[in-house]
């Protein structure tokens, strides 16, 4: 699909900071966008569906007189930042604040789906956000000051099962990242947090195709998106470099990185089992 931007404001703003979101068009993404609207930061929405981010942008406004800047991009596409970082120059704007969100989950087994799907798991979860960064990080190190919130998962800590074969992989680098870059520029102003979440009430699950499975789980296990966020935010500007919200994440946590690895491989086995799904055609 085509880049493109608009803005949810009649105006911009100078004297506000602005968060950059991607996959900001539903779950923690759009309630980050809520988050820093209303700490008065203005906000840079990405994601595919344009007409999600008009609305949120519209509703930002409304609520917190924010400017909002719509982008439309898809993330999976080579170089998805530029458009991205063209859209914000355009608008006269810089980012001080990156959090990089936007991902999904593929349930079947790694060749049991056609590779278009796995390396576009890829470009949107590894190499566009390591691009955004890479991108950002030179004007905040000029102004002395920025914010990275890396969207990790509880998945970083977790050996690989059957089904969602990228995925601890990925969320783990993200991980590793974010202490890379917490090691390099913090002495530079800017603050990185990677962010830890379990399962998250999103649309995650309707997009690997596992709602059905996970319903029953949701009452004892899901956070919500806005608890996750606020967290988030606070330990980002506590200056926190991982954060694992909830206290029976923060044991499943501590579990995985002190229990043998083999008996943890058992454990999660068992019990991600029924959230692996039946393979496509792989043509």
């Amino acid at each position: 699909m085509p880049e493109r931007a608009s803005t949810g404001t009649k105006g911009r703003s100078r004297g506000r900071d602005l968060a950059l979101i991607t996959g900001a068009s539903s779950g923690l993404g759009a309630a980050f966008a809520r988050a820093y609207g209303a700490r008065g930061l203005d906000v840079a929405l990405v994601a595919r569906r344009i007409d999600r981010l008009e609305a949120l942008a519209a509703e930002l406004q409304a609520s917190h007189g924010v400017e909002a800047i719509a982008i439309g991009a898809d993330l999976a596409r080579f170089e998805a930042h530029e458009p991205v970082m063209a859209a914000l120059a355009a608008h006269g704007r810089h980012v001080d604040v990156l959090v990089n969100n936007a991902g999904f989950g593929i349930a079947q087994s790694f060749a049991g789906v056609p590779w278009a799907r796995q390396r576009d798991l890829l470009m949107t979860m590894v190499v566009t956000p390591c691009a955004l960064a890479r991108a950002v990080i030179p004007g905040m190190v000029e102004r002395g000051r920025g914010a990275i919130v890396n969207i990790s998962s509880l998945a970083a800590f977790s050996p690989g099962v059957a089904g969602h074969s990228l995925y601890p992989g990925v969320k783990s680098l993200l991980l590793k990242f974010s202490q890379a870059l917490d090691a390099e520029y913090a002495k530079k102003g800017i603050k990185v947090t990677a962010v830890c979440p379990g399962a998250t009430d999103s649309e995650f699950s309707q997009v690997a195709g596992t709602e059905t499975v996970m319903a029953g789980d949701r009452w004892r296990f899901t956070q919500s998106a806005e608890s996750v966020v606020e967290t988030a935010i606070r330990a980002n500007e506590a200056g926190r470099l991982v954060v694992v919200p909830g206290w029976r994440n923060k044991l499943a946590a501590a579990l995985m990185q002190t229990l043998p690895e083999p008996l943890v491989r058992a454990i999660l086995a068992a019990g991600s089992a029924k959230y692996h799904l039946e393979d496509e055609t792989t043509a």
